[in-house]
């Protein structure tokens, strides 16, 4: 039978390449852990490494067991996290993980209130996760995902919070600040400043750019939705954000926002979470304060 133990040091193996370093990480003896290896790979009839130099390398089998290990183990270690909460009457952390660079500064309007009301939770904020959180769900290593792009997987469970449009930034005294939309052969000449992302994933190309054939001329990354800005408002660039961010920045910075096409891009903020968590009292209340605090912007 294969046991805890056993996907315990298959994992740990993988992550330090010997038997010896293995037991060190685990607290065993080096003679109780290749004991226990020996009686696995006997109990199984197959061998889980092979030697390759000083490292060992999984076979096929171990590979497969290293695949199921990466998979149980954190929830195993969170189950046994949420049992002690319970048992101690404590609620533990609510770990948010963020595939919405601009978003970070509502996120913060929403904290400070939950923190408030829910004193015996912490939050932790992992920016890590920006545009791959499913992952992370899937792994227990964030409860919640903030994201405008949703994947939908069995096993999760997207809530909408607030809805917002996608606008085009320009210096105040751009050629475009005036006009009641833009066109996408308007930016042939510009220099569009975007986060790092894949370009698949910003709505400024794969809902307006793309579809009319259209490149800017120059394409910018930049971390910081600040220095962003500012590079917006100096003139040197145009930038694609959410119209409620661009009018927080709007009275400290020459800049304003311009419709992209017609009728805009309209586009949606989810809080994404594990089906199995979604009704947790703590994790519940998150949303429904985050959709309040939208609510009195």
């Amino acid at each position: 039978m294969i046991e805890r133990v056993h996907l315990s040091i298959v994992h740990e193996v993988d992550r330090l390449g010997s038997l010896t370093a293995a037991a060190g990480a685990l607290c065993l003896t080096q003679s109780a852990l290749s004991h226990t290896v020996r009686k696995l790979e006997e109990q199984l009839g197959t061998r889980l490494w092979f030697r390759e130099g000083r490292r060992l390398r999984p076979t096929q089998a171990g590979q497969h067991l290293l695949a199921v290990a990466k998979r149980i183990l954190p929830q195993l270690t969170l189950a046994e996290e949420r049992m002690r909460q319970f048992a101690e009457g404590e609620r533990g952390t609510l770990r948010i993980g963020m595939e919405c660079h601009p978003c970070y500064q509502w996120l913060l309007k929403v904290v400070s209130p939950y923190l408030a009301r829910w004193p015996d939770v912490d939050v932790d904020v992992k920016q890590k996760f920006q545009f791959g959180g499913i992952g992370a769900l899937f792994g227990y290593e964030i409860d919640l995902l903030v994201t405008p792009d949703p994947l939908y997987k069995s096993g999760l469970r997207y809530e909408p919070v607030f809805d917002y449009e996608q606008v085009l930034v320009v210096n105040r005294a751009h050629p475009l600040a005036g006009v009641a939309y833009v066109k996408p052969k308007q930016l042939t000449n510009e220099v569009l400043v975007t986060y790092p992302v894949a370009i698949e994933r910003l709505d400024v190309y794969n809902q307006f750019l793309m579809p009319a054939g259209i490149t800017p001329r120059r394409h910018k990354t930049i971390e910081t939705t600040d220095i962003m800005l500012q590079m917006v408002a100096s003139g040197r660039g145009v930038a694609a954000l959410p119209r409620w961010l661009v009018d927080e920045y709007a009275d400290a910075m020459d800049i304003v926002p311009v419709r992209m096409g017609r009728h805009g891009i309209a586009k949606q903020i989810f809080l994404g979470a594990r089906e199995t968590d979604i009704d947790l009292d703590y994790l519940a209340a998150f949303i429904v304060l985050a959709r309040a605090t939208q609510r009195e912007r």
